[in-house]
């Protein structure tokens, strides 16, 4: 399992956004299995990120209420939190994009050059 660093979480927390809104533990979920479980965001760091990314503009929240189907009608549901990215959001998913690409090509000509690859 890899460790993401902060600015690596924070672009795959919008890029994950940036496809549906989503909920925490769906995050959580959708992260490992994009990544074959190699990259894990752990509640203790997924919650504070969410929460700065909101105080920052680059995503909203609603709170919707789920109920389970086997439920009572008239019960109260357990409350969602849901993340959407917000216009600022894509364009910082846009500026994460172009900059992790910059630096895939400049690693690439790192290795094509070290002679390592026969």
């Amino acid at each position: 399992m890899l460790s993401l660093k902060p600015d690596h979480s924070e672009l795959v927390v919008l890029a994950i956004l940036g496809q549906a809104p989503s909920y925490g533990y769906s995050i959580s979920k959708a992260i490992a299995a994009r990544s074959d479980g190699d990259l894990k965001l752990a509640p203790s760091n997924l919650y504070p990120l969410l929460t700065k990314l909101e105080k920052q503009g680059l995503v909203t929240t609603a709170w919707e209420e789920v109920k389970a189907g086997t439920s009572d009608p008239d019960a109260g549901g357990r409350k969602r939190k849901w993340y959407r990215l917000s216009a600022k959001g894509k364009k910082r998913l846009a500026q994460h994009v172009e900059s992790m690409r910059r630096m895939q090509d400049i690693l690439d000509s790192f290795v094509q050059n070290s002679g390592a690859l026969a």
